[in-house]
């Protein structure tokens, strides 16, 4: 497989780029594997590149119902950021946004990872002082670009918010993330897919799995569409549809909800915002950044019912379009491109689960809330290392099942150190 240089893509560029291979290989599935990896989003493909290069687990398929890239890794806003305080979400997220600095050379792929800052606006001086509170937690724990902007630093940066002093939610200043910001979904996808492949790691799309079969406490069988496979180990990486690979397993008493989260991007306009923007105040949530094509990416809260649709719905569209306006009015008159949603796993606590199952050889990553893409990179490191140790690290040891039962929930509901900023 071609490695990426500047003299290839000059070169390409003069003879019609016909000197481009396959990224990754479509062979059919063997009966058998050391690992299988359910689910073939940003997860599952990083799950299986970290198995293969950090531990030499080479034997592993990934396998996916629809195509590399077609579920909720093609569905989100592409936010990354570290700003969590609460113990063990701290130092998992800042690990994430580390691999993310350096992702697009260890890939060999260009993830367009652009670290233009996240702003979560502040309208209180109670939520200037709490927000202070958590940040000066990440500043003193390895997070060190965490910021509070006073309103006349944020009008400097970010001059085209509504700063009206009879707005509804008056803006007094900012938390800042300087290293935080943006990447391309599908490039991040791509990536993955071409680096695990490489290793030799099967990726199998158009492999729906319609079954497990289990023996003496373990997983002993994988009927799929495509046929059955047998493996030594088992992954579930499948966001939304958690639930339904849990049930196929013949477990019970999953603390997760399936609920569909919309987002929405617009027209191509000028260059208008260099940031990450976050509102959350009085029932309202709102994030918004500008993609390299120019149109305003955004989202807001989820459906507060659960659902599997891939589809959004007018009562959201509403919601989201009020916040845009209450932040920046200067969007009145841009055109709404398209909007969508994706299917997320809501926990119980707001945080996720990486860990061990009750049956041996099965092993869940799953609970990701608003932020799995952000966690894209660590979530894949943390399982593979889960998976070839058969033990947790120490960092992801809090992120188990059974911490309900210790009444230790982790209550950040994916939102970062306020509750209110969530994003």
């Amino acid at each position: 497989m071609t490695k990426f240089s500047a003299w290839n893509v000059f070169w390409n560029g003069l003879t019609g780029q016909k000197g481009w291979g396959r990224q990754w290989r479509d062979p059919a599935p063997k009966s058998h594997y050391d690992v299988v990896i359910i689910g073939g989003g940003i997860h599952g493909l990083a799950t299986a590149y970290y198995l293969a290069k950090n531990h030499g687990i080479t034997n592993v398929a990934v396998l996916e119902k629809g195509w590399i890239g077609g579920g909720n890794a093609g569905r989100n806003t592409t936010i990354v950021r570290s700003n969590y305080a609460r113990p063990g979400n701290r130092e998992f997220y800042e690990h994430s946004l580390k691999l993310w600095e350096n992702l697009s050379h260890e890939l060999n792929y260009n993830v367009m990872f652009s670290q233009r800052s996240h702003i979560s606006l502040l309208h209180s001086p109670g939520a200037i002082d709490a927000a202070a509170r958590n940040y000066n937690t990440l500043r003193r724990t390895g997070t060190p670009d965490a910021e509070i902007w006073s309103l006349e630093r944020l009008k400097q940066v970010v001059p085209h918010l509504n700063y009206a002093a009879d707005a509804r939610f008056p803006i007094m200043g900012a938390a800042v993330q300087k290293r935080a910001g943006t990447a391309r979904h599908d490039a991040v996808v791509w990536g993955y897919a071409r680096a695990a492949d490489q290793f030799g790691v099967d990726i199998i799309q158009n492999c729906e799995v319609i079954g497990l079969t289990r023996d003496n406490g373990r997983v002993t069988r994988i009927e799929t569409s495509r046929g059955p496979i047998t493996a030594g180990k088992v992954a579930l990486s499948v966001a939304g549809s958690t639930s339904r690979l849990w049930s196929m397993a013949g477990l019970g008493g999953l603390p997760i909800e399936t609920h569909k989260l919309q987002a929405f991007v617009s027209e191509p306009i000028k260059p208008l915002l260099d940031q990450v923007v976050v509102f959350g105040i009085g029932g309202a949530h709102f994030y918004i950044s500008q993609s390299d094509k120019g149109g305003m990416v955004f989202g807001g809260d989820l459906d507060w019912y659960k659902s599997y649709a891939q589809q959004g719905n007018l009562p959201i569209v509403q919601d989201v379009s009020e916040a845009a306006m209450s932040v920046l009015p200067c969007l009145g008159r841009v055109k709404l491109l398209r909007h969508w949603a994706g299917v997320v796993d809501m926990s119980m606590d707001g945080s996720h689960f990486l860990c061990k199952t009750p049956l041996d050889n099965l092993y869940l990553n799953a609970g990701w809330n608003y932020g799995g893409f952000k966690a894209s990179p660590a979530a894949g490191w943390y399982l593979a290392d889960l998976v070839a140790n058969d033990r947790p690290h120490e960092t992801i040891a809090c992120f188990d099942l059974k911490r309900f039962e210790r009444g230790l929930q982790i209550d950040e509901r994916g939102a970062g150190p306020d509750p209110k900023l969530h994003g």
